[in-house]
């Protein structure tokens, strides 16, 4: 919904700034998506300046040399290809100087040997319109050389705002001034549609039109008005430029009436040429089988059993809610006008709408539901502008088809119930004048704490309840001004289980690494999956109904979510990053696993909660050096800290996986089961991410929750010191640096408290086929100093447990 800023300061000024305004509505739940400035740059050197003359020029046919007073006292020459120019019109005028929307600024120019100081503006020229087909004359009373931004708003700025589905009332400029009025205090003009237009005539709208609703399942209301000596023709410039502010196209004076009730009231409204309303009849029913239409757009339409219709004695004149017809649409000879206001059901407009891909401004305000009061208001500020506008006659009476009138909801409000939910006492006068400045009718009931609230038609879809009118009195008081505390209720425990618990020491141990959390889309698109390089046969769980492609597949797991925050960290020139990421991954249960039951055959999914992360660099940049990638190894410690934090015993065993890179990967292996994996992702994976290189790995929380049965064993720290011994053990190339430390451990018992693979060594001083690892032993006792022959001792121990695994000491 775009707001003009000088339409809405019209019914409700509080004298702050566009940005300040939006801020405020920002507070009270009216999303503001951005404020833009259409028009000039700037209003300096626009001015009201009046012809005096207005010759041929003598060397084009097409151009005419204007003499314009600007104010200065000094005629100023300006060369006009318009051609409604003419003598003693007062105009827009741009001097030299001037800075017009497109960014360029105005100079003097030689047009065909004659120079011209200056431009008389149309309203394309400073955004006010798409008309070009002639120059703005503005009204005789204004006066040459005053700033023209006094008299036409050729500097509009534009409050682009993001409207939830519940609040259609601020679908209309004069809701969203009802907002600012409750947010600021700022005075509220008078509902525009309250003033009644003067009806005269001897004659009756009942005696040009009938209306008949078939079915009241898909129109609670519809009420129409008749309009006769009505004159087709422009709007206006101020109503123009409104329209044009707010986006919309003017076309006709009754066309552009429609649009300008709908966009100030947020009630759509339709004009017919009634001499084309075949009959003189208005039936409302469901499309039948095979009718066709074809509408205000040119396009021949079919329409299906489920679409409401307006229709006239032979046949569709317009899809209800959506788009008109081109049988009964007002033309430049239309005289008389029926002018309906109507009520649709929300969820039938949503489904035509869809079925026909036709969505437009109308559409989009009756699918949310509009109560049918305000239907009799629109026409009542349609019709003054009728007169107004159009010159035409209204004729007395309003046909009101409406079987089932709707009742006002009255809604009680206990004082205490509104401190119980917020935290904290709101003052029955704060929460009386929050109310009454929303338009809520509001009632004490005397001795009972309470309050009867009368909720006003345009807010009956979205407040219904108690709770509804709590959360009206805490957005207008302030959400960021309550207290964060739960609320209060019976039994609430708020403890967490041992999952959660486990989860926020991994996620805690991650941040104090310096790692910062992300949250994707629990939705991948197959070709992210394809460019991991998964397997074609991969066990997923499409998504039956899924909102694009892009969104098709619940991940496997949650590496994509994590290359793509770093691709578009990298495309912003924010790499390197280390990031990770807390969540559930998806995947297809076995063949032999249980369909739940569905009709449909479905897969059960297995559902598992992961901790993924990914680091881009290993060593920083620095002026003297770029940074490194990161590697296998610095992935690894981050594992190694985070499984140390929660005393869970691991080792790292071969794997391979086909977004890793070959032999930089391994599992990551605790009590006898697979529950992650380490390495550098692929180099074609990160080149299809763009990212220079990456390492990541994955822990499954679940499994780990598993092992971990419960807090920590506490270890006592002692004071006597520890004994360091470096060894270096030969073994196989084949046999991996895991199992010769847990045969190491194994080998020298308990004093063994830490060892460490600081070294690799191939060449001539061990055999072909060999490798050495040089390993850092730290041994330490609880009760006393050790020596080095405590520790000697321990040597044959280690070597018989080598022995098993074909491994020696080197001398």
């Amino acid at each position: 919904m775009k707001v003009p800023v000088s339409w809405l300061r019209a019914y409700c000024d509080p004298g702050l700034s566009a940005a300040d305004i939006g801020e405020r509505l920002a507070h009270t739940g009216t999303e503001v998506e951005r404020v833009e400035r259409i028009g000039v740059p700037s209003t300096e050197h626009f001015v009201v300046g009046r012809v005096l003359s207005a010759d041929a020029h003598p060397n084009a046919d097409r151009l005419r040399v204007c003499e314009v007073d600007d104010g200065s006292g000094v005629a100023r020459t300006i060369v006009c290809g318009a051609p409604n120019v003419a003598g003693g019109q007062t105009v827009a005028l741009a001097l030299p100087g001037a800075v017009m929307p497109s960014g360029d600024a105005l100079g003097e120019a030689k047009l065909r040997g004659v120079v011209s100081s200056g431009m008389i503006l149309a309203e394309d020229e400073v955004g006010l319109g798409a008309e070009h087909g002639g120059i703005m004359v503005l009204s005789e009373d204004l006066r040459p050389g005053d700033p023209l931004a006094l008299h036409l708003p050729i500097a509009e700025e534009v409050l682009d705002l993001d409207v939830n589905p519940n609040r259609p009332d601020c679908l209309g400029v004069y809701g969203v001034a009802r907002e600012v009025h409750a947010a600021t205090g700022a005075v509220l003009a008078e509902d525009p549609t309250a003033p009644e237009a003067e009806a005269w005539g001897d004659d009756r709208a009942e005696d040009h039109a009938t209306v008949e609703i078939e079915d009241s399942d898909v129109c609670p209301r519809f009420t129409a008005r008749v309009f006769d000596g009505v004159l087709v023709g422009p709007s206006p410039l101020w109503l123009r430029q409104r329209l044009a502010a707010a986006g919309q196209r003017p076309i006709s004076n009754v066309v552009d009436i429609t649009n300008y009730v709908m966009l100030l009231t947020g009630q759509p409204m339709h004009a017919f040429d009634l001499d084309r309303v075949r009959g003189g009849r208005i039936v409302v029913r469901r499309a039948r089988a095979g009718e066709r239409l074809t509408t205000l757009d040119g396009v021949d339409r079919e329409l299906d059993t489920s679409m409401a219709l307006v229709c006239d004695a032979e046949g569709p004149s317009g899809v209800a809610g959506v788009i008109g017809g081109q049988v009964s649409e007002v033309a430049e000879g239309t005289g008389r006008v029926l002018m309906e206001a109507a009520t649709w059901v929300g969820p039938n407009i949503l489904k035509t709408s869809s079925t026909l891909g036709v969505r437009t401004e109308a559409s989009s305000r009756f699918e949310k539901q509009l109560h049918p009061e305000q239907a009799i208001g629109a026409q009542r500020l349609a019709a003054r502008l009728m007169l107004e506008l159009c010159g035409a006659r209204l004729v007395p009476g309003v046909i009101d088809a409406y079987p089932a009138p709707t009742e006002p909801r009255i809604v009680t409000l206990r004082l205490g119930r509104v401190a119980a939910l917020l935290g904290r006492e709101v003052p029955e006068d704060e929460i009386r004048t929050i109310l009454e400045r929303l338009e809520f009718g509001v009632d004490e009931v005397a001795g009972s704490g309470a309050l009867e609230v009368t909720v006003p038609p345009f807010r009956d879809a979205d407040v219904q309840r108690e709770v509804d009118l709590i959360e009206e009195v805490a957005r207008v008081h302030g959400l960021d001004s309550l207290p964060a505390t739960l609320p209060a209720r019976r039994r609430a425990v708020g403890r967490l289980d041992a999952a959660h618990r486990l989860r926020r020491r991994l996620e805690d141990a991650l941040r104090d690494r310096g790692l910062h959390e992300i949250m994707a889309w629990s939705f991948v698109s197959p070709d992210a999956l394809a460019r991991l390089r998964l397997p074609a046969g991969e066990e997923l769980i499409r998504i039956a109904n899924p909102l694009s492609e892009e969104q098709s597949v619940m991940r496997p797991l949650l590496l994509p979510g994590l290359l793509d925050a770093a691709a578009r960290n990298a495309a912003r020139d924010r790499a390197p990053v280390a990031l990770f990421e807390s969540a559930h991954v998806y995947r297809a249960a076995p063949s032999a696993a249980a369909t739940n039951g569905s009709p449909h055959g479905a897969r059960a999914a297995l559902e598992r909660h992961h901790l993924g992360a990914l680091l881009t660099e290993a060593i920083p940049a620095t002026w003297r050096s770029e940074g490194r990638a990161a590697d296998f190894f610095a992935a690894k410690g981050i594992v190694a800290a985070v499984l140390d934090v929660v005393g869970v015993e691991w080792e790292a065993a071969p794997l391979e996986r086909a977004f890793l890179h070959p032999g930089r990967s391994a599992a990551v292996v605790a009590g006898g089961q697979e529950i992650g994996w380490i390495g550098e992702v692929h180099p074609l994976v990160c080149r299809a991410w763009d990212v220079r290189g990456a390492a990541a790995f994955e822990l499954d929380a679940d499994a780990l929750t598993a092992l971990v049965s419960g807090p920590g064993a506490y270890r006592d720290v002692t004071s006597f010191p520890a004994v360091f011994q470096d060894i270096a053990v030969v073994v196989a190339e084949d046999r991996s640096a895991a199992e010769v430390e847990a045969a190491v451990r194994a080998g020298a018992g308990e004093l063994l408290r830490r060892t460490r693979v600081f070294d690799v060594y191939r060449g001539e001083q061990v055999g072909p086929g060999e490798v050495s690892l040089a390993l850092r032993l730290e041994f330490r006792a609880p009760d006393r100093t050790l020596t080095d022959e405590d520790v000697a001792g321990l040597r044959a121990g280690v070597e018989e447990r080598l022995a098993t695994i074909g491994g020696r000491l080197r001398a």
